[in-house]
């Protein structure tokens, strides 16, 4: 487990600590997913906060007044203390580590639907309830849609892939056949 890891699971349990105790663990996850996504999806933001010729004090004065009365203050707090500390890089993997120790400490979990088309609400619901029994946790649904799938799709919660895409339905089949060939 490489050092940035570590580190980012001590700022996320810290964070989580703290929101926990104000009762805003889910609100602090979406505000640190809005940062997260905010500074990824511009390239600019990046190679600003990225910079090594700008100090981290202009960096945050910059950020500080972009964030300060948008997101609360554990998390402007948290902002302000990556930018002081040159760690912004940690952010992605901050965030992933905050929704799995807020997850299990709620005894929830996100599954990651991968399907070749928008799911309806009630397939959500059906998946949630499906694999809220699997996983004896409460489940979040994100659907991705991916045009590499034949049909069927993959569920990813956690570390563990539940694979019922087409493709891998018929390379299973194939793999039958051969063996019974034998």
């Amino acid at each position: 487990m490489s050092r940035e890891v570590v580190v980012a699971r001590r700022y996320a349990k810290a964070l989580y600590e703290i929101a926990a105790q104000e009762g805003r663990t889910l609100e602090v996850e979406l505000e640190i997913r809005a940062l997260v996504e905010s500074v990824n999806e511009d390239h600019e933001v990046q190679m600003f906060i990225l910079s090594p010729n700008i100090s981290e004090q202009v960096k945050w004065e910059v950020l500080g007044g972009v964030l300060e009365g948008k997101l609360s203050g554990p998390v402007v707090s948290l902002a302000k203390m990556l930018v002081e500390r040159g760690r912004t890089d940690i952010l992605p993997e901050l965030l992933a580590s905050y929704i799995k120790i807020a997850g299990d400490a709620l005894g929830q979990a996100d599954a990651t639907v991968y399907s070749t088309y928008p799911l309806s609400d009630e397939e959500k619901r059906s998946i949630e309830s499906e694999f809220g029994a699997l996983v004896k946790k409460k489940i979040r649904v994100l659907n991705v849609i991916d045009s590499e799938l034949l049909g069927g799709m993959k569920v990813k919660i956690g570390d563990t892939l539940y694979d019922g895409s087409l493709s891998t339905k018929l390379e299973r089949l194939e793999k039958s056949f051969r063996r019974q060939a034998l």
